[in-house]
């Protein structure tokens, strides 16, 4: 069966398609792309795409032993081909024994690779996505590392029309959650009035954020019976400190949440770096 062979993986390299819906119920977190926009922009540049996509954040490399289509996107990372750089975002086609590299740019955690076969692994309650936290679904439930031979079937189906993607400025739009009103409103105020720092605290489970005013540190009523969750609550945990939510979450919760990212707004979210400020902006269902 053709295929290619990992020759370098960090460790967020996983196969992910459009998730795994339906099963939170059964305590299983849908998973999929943590940047939904960039996983389909990939497959649009193809004419044709398998529904699984490799996603990484710190780079990763392989070779492929036939001839192959792939597309490019999320972030910026840069690629070289038999050792020639290429252009990032784009669609390639390789020969057999081709070598493909992909490492970090200027900016962006993740980036996805979209081929135009489908990625031949069995699917685990109706998905391909990985979801490693579990040992879930993917290539035997794990990362993707060195040495993985990823198989090949058919090729993928008629690539759709992908909307353009929101700038990357601006605070982040959120909701009102589920248990704002546990927050008074002067502390709600001051919430969206603070500046927020990402953290190197982040996988996909969720990202921790540094508030340097410490807004939370006082609250009371921090610890709550636990209720579902969904990707983009923004929760407090018990030392006051908030935490982003993201594909891998949970499925349930004890500590209480403030808000939610509006979906739109939640690729941009993932893809922000360490270090990155931000502050949050409430707007109507």
């Amino acid at each position: 069966m053709t295929g290619i062979t990992i020759t370098q993986a960090g460790p967020l390299t996983t196969l992910q398609d459009d998730g795994r819906f339906g099963m939170l119920r059964h305590g299983i977190s849908a998973s999929g792309p943590m940047d939904r926009g960039a996983f389909a922009a990939a497959g649009a540049t193809l004419e044709r795409a398998g529904s699984t996509a490799i996603e990484f954040s710190q780079g990763f490399a392989f070779t492929t032993d036939f001839a192959l289509q792939f597309a490019t996107a999320g972030g910026d990372f840069r690629i070289l081909v038999n050792g020639k750089l290429r252009a990032w975002a784009s669609a390639l086609r390789l020969s057999a024994g081709a070598k493909v590299e992909i490492s970090p740019g200027g900016s962006g955690n993740y980036g996805y690779v979209r081929f135009h076969q489908e990625i031949e692994v069995p699917p685990v309650l109706g998905s391909r996505s990985t979801n490693v936290t579990v040992g879930l679904g993917g290539y035997k439930g794990r990362a993707l590392r060195a040495g993985d031979r990823v198989p090949f079937g058919d090729v993928g189906s008629a690539a759709s029309i992908v909307a353009p993607v929101a700038g990357n400025e601006g605070p982040i739009r959120v909701v009102w959650g589920l248990h704002a009103e546990l927050f008074e409103p002067k502390l709600r105020a001051r919430f969206i009035e603070t500046m927020f720092t990402v953290t190197t605290s982040l996988d996909r489970m969720g990202v921790r954020l540094d508030d340097p005013t410490s807004l939370f540190r006082d609250q009371r009523k921090l610890g709550l019976v636990s209720d579902a969750i969904v990707p983009g609550d923004i929760q407090i945990l018990g030392d006051g400190t908030p935490i982003v939510l993201m594909r891998d979450h949970q499925p349930t919760g004890g500590y209480p949440r403030i808000a939610t990212l509006v979906s739109a707004d939640l690729d941009r979210f993932a893809q922000m770096r360490p270090g990155t400020p931000l502050n949050f902006q409430p707007v109507r269902r």
